[in-house]
């Protein structure tokens, strides 16, 4: 039987107080804010102790918070109004790593959040003494966002092409890049060229209230 998200919560709390920015309940799940000066030893917790026991590390991946909640009204983007009010109290930091967590003893899941303290550098301790699986999301994370991993064994890209410049995940990465290839007929091979199209952006962002399609206004 899972164990209900009040029970989680006020284990959450008498164990971890100290240690968490905020815990805020949403889609059925709990999502913690960790402090980043004591994320191992917050991560380990979660893992080793009996009220946790959350065994596997099921997801990890980077977020990037430059431009969150700039575009309320501007641009096709809508926002709940506490999403337009507590925007600049939750997202302290540019970047951030979330871990999605799953207890196979308690059958229940955790999404733990943790921001990264340098905008122009991020930086935040490997979790593969955690959570081994860690190893490949990291690397991920990493060549998408440019969010560095202390302690990871081989910190290299793992999506992107060899020589590959920026991380495509950011937010002020160009949605063309900075380079194109093509196929260069008379020197047999793939060559690289300054982009030939002028950036653009097609698809608008959108971010609606839960249950959005059930609201009558909108049937």
């Amino acid at each position: 039987m899972a164990v209900d998200l009040s029970t989680l919560r006020t284990s959450l709390t008498s164990l971890l107080d100290d240690k968490l920015v905020s815990i805020e309940e949403k889609l059925g799940e709990l999502t913690v804010v960790v402090r980043t000066d004591v994320m191992l030893e917050t991560l380990l917790c979660l893992r080793d102790a009996t009220e946790f026991r959350f065994e596997q590390m099921m997801d990890l991946c980077g977020m990037d918070y430059s431009t969150y909640g700039s575009d309320i009204s501007d641009g096709g983007a809508y926002f709940s109004a506490d999403d337009a009010q507590n925007v600049d109290s939750r997202h302290t930091s540019r970047f951030a790593v979330v871990y999605h967590l799953l207890s196979l003893t308690h059958n229940t899941r955790l999404r733990v959040c943790v921001y990264a303290q340098a905008d122009d550098l991020p930086i935040l301790p490997s979790v593969i003494d955690v959570w081994p699986a860690a190893n490949w999301y990291e690397r991920e994370a990493f060549d998408l966002y440019g969010i560095v991993f202390t302690g990871h064994p081989d910190l290299r890209r793992i999506l992107t092409d060899y020589g590959f410049v920026g991380n495509p995940f950011r937010k002020d990465f160009p949605l063309s890049g900075h380079v194109e290839m093509r196929y260069d007929p008379e020197q047999r091979r793939v060559v690289y060229q300054p982009v030939s199209i002028e950036p653009r952006e097609v698809t608008p962002r959108i971010v609606r209230d839960e249950n959005y399609a059930n609201a009558s206004e909108h049937k």
